[in-house]
């Protein structure tokens, strides 16, 4: 069974030679998913000298992982703005999420490749309670989305309830990628060591530039802008199945059990089972989602299943501008939640903006310089007393398991010479040995069953059992150590 997205397995992009130099140039962008391509894309157009560096492939980070619904419609989202940001700021963030996907509309127009876009509707639904769909679909109406209630949709199953939003749509998100990136210049396998002042230091040479974006999922440079201290990431699975059935438009669970939903050709999308990156949870999400499957499309095998990570901003709403009043030509896109195809395309209409001086119409609610006393405080203190728990746990927490007791396919956190480590036993016996220490901050790291890797519960780093950093902000791997028990030799 792949454990890669369907996108990866149905479409590769043509292989960019690293820097290998010292270069200058106007503009670097970190990152190169669809936010960094995106913005490059817009600058080029614009005329502006740019250059994007990629620590591996193009769309090799979140944006392969996507389902690549291209909506406005973000859960439940509107009524919340209206309430913390007023009319004003919620009609910003409504109308550019609406341009982005007429911009991408617009664009797999003109690609000369086919990128599959779709236009289709996009569906909130509740099989419980109403009153939720109802207040958004209100404050929907006052900030002039258009959307209607419906009892009607394509879904296997009765709704009580479901919030449509029309004209919007879907995409291949790799075969959209590598169309836009065709004529810029990218420097793949080109990892980003630090930044400082106008200089970005990688593996491979440096760049000196007037302007550097920060389009790299989670923005690693701690100071300034303290992003560690802003946010934190989640966990979401998908499972694709090979289903005979069409489903019309894209669909979205409020309800605490619901699932996402949409379709690519003969294969149906089933998204769900968030959790916090690093938390321990009961059951595997990928059984729950093959529960739905067998439910409701009996029958239908399954063609890969894959999972992705978001981040999650104190108020909801994404970090895009500049990156701190300290370093003005600094600027950074992250915490998308769990939209990142409209976000990736408002950051690249407003940093593109800001980078050449034009007057941006909704830099204002997403700049991220602000902090609202109502909505923040209370989000940065769960922030922080997740980081304080992740660190005392590695001070003084308890070891989980014995190295002689763990089961093959098993990991868990042991204690050898008075120090705690993070072990993992294969099949075959082998034991891989790595420090429980995030290498980010220092929190303890907790084994994660479904995935084979080990987390970080504070800021959303992750390792395989080898130690391999898998997620940023760490940007280094841990040390491992192999043991065969077998024979007891390293």
């Amino acid at each position: 069974m792949s454990e890669k997205s369907i996108w990866s397995e149905s479409v590769s992009g043509k292989m960019r030679s690293s820097l290998g130099e010292n270069i200058r140039t106007n503009t670097v962008i970190i990152g190169g998913g669809m936010a960094g391509i995106l913005t490059a894309y817009f600058l080029v157009q614009a005329g502006v000298p740019c250059v994007v560096v990629e620590a591996d492939r193009i769309g090799s980070g979140q944006t392969k992982n996507t389902t690549a619904k291209v909506t406005s419609q973000h859960g439940l989202i509107y009524e919340k703005l209206l309430q913390s940001e007023g009319l004003e700021k919620a009609k910003q963030y409504a109308r550019a999420n609406q341009e982005a996907i007429e911009r991408y509309r617009n664009l797999a127009g003109i690609l000369k490749n086919d990128v599959e876009w779709r236009d289709c509707s996009s569906y909130l639904y509740t099989r419980q309670d109403t009153k939720k769909l109802q207040r958004e679909f209100e404050a929907a109406q006052k900030l002039g989305i258009q959307a209607e209630l419906t009892e009607k949709t394509s879904l296997p199953f009765e709704v009580k309830q479901a919030l449509e939003f029309k004209r919007q749509g879907q995409i291949h998100p790799l075969k959209f990628l590598y169309s836009i990136a065709e004529n810029i210049t990218v420097y793949e396998k080109t990892k980003v060591k630090c930044v400082e002042e106008h200089v970005v230091k990688t593996d491979s040479g440096e760049i000196y530039a007037k302007h550097i974006v920060f389009a790299c999922h989670y923005p690693f440079q701690n100071r300034p802008g303290y992003y560690f201290l802003r946010m934190h990431q989640e966990r979401s699975y998908v499972l694709a199945i090979k289903s005979g059935g069409i489903l019309e438009g894209v669909y979205y669970g409020i309800d605490e059990d619901g699932v996402s939903l949409r379709q690519w050709g003969e294969y149906l999308l089933l998204g769900g089972g968030s959790h916090r990156t690093g938390k321990k949870i009961c059951g595997n999400p990928y059984e729950y989602l093959t529960h739905v499957a067998d439910e409701y499309w009996p029958g239908c095998p399954e063609a890969a299943r894959w999972s992705a990570q978001d981040c999650m901003t104190l108020d909801k709403i994404p970090y895009i501008g500049q990156y701190s009043r300290s370093r003005p030509y600094w600027y950074v896109a992250t915490g998308f939640q769990k939209w990142g195809m409209t976000g990736s395309m408002v950051s690249a209409m407003i940093l593109s903006d800001l980078i050449c001086k034009r007057k941006s119409k909704y830099a204002e609610v997403f700049s991220p310089l602000r902090f609202h006393m109502q909505t923040s405080v209370g989000p940065f203190f769960n922030e922080s007393g997740h980081a304080a728990a992740g660190l005392m746990k590695q001070a003084a927490g308890a070891p989980e398991e014995k190295l002689e007791a763990l089961r093959p396919g098993q990991g868990g956190t042991i204690e050898q010479g008075g120090r705690k480590y993070g072990a993992y036993k294969d099949e075959s016996g082998k034991v891989y040995k790595i420090s429980v220490r995030c290498p980010h901050l220092g929190c303890q790291l907790q084994w994660n069953e479904v995935e084979k890797s080990w987390d970080c519960p504070c800021h959303g780093s992750r390792f395989d059992y080898r130690g391999r950093r898998l997620n940023e902000p760490a940007q280094e791997d841990i040390g491992c150590h192999i043991l065969d028990i077998r024979t007891g030799s390293d």
